[in-house]
């Protein structure tokens, strides 16, 4: 398998914000992340860093 994670960093700790994302993919209101599942998410955030071997994508809210 080759989905990955994904976190929202808050406060120097990382909550879970959606399991097994297959997709992330730049949009006009920040980032759209789809699971293996096809279940969608947007979240106004960055890319903070992606640790690919680990299945990991850190994500920082953006105001």
């Amino acid at each position: 398998m080759c989905e990955a994670n994904a976190y929202l960093r808050k406060n120097g700790r990382e909550e879970l914000f959606l399991e097994a994302v297959d997709r992330v993919v730049p949009h006009e209101e920040g980032l759209m992340l789809e699971d293996i599942f096809g279940r969608r998410k947007l979240i106004r955030a960055k890319i903070a860093e992606l640790a690919l071997v680990d299945h990991r994508i850190i994500l920082e809210e953006e105001e």
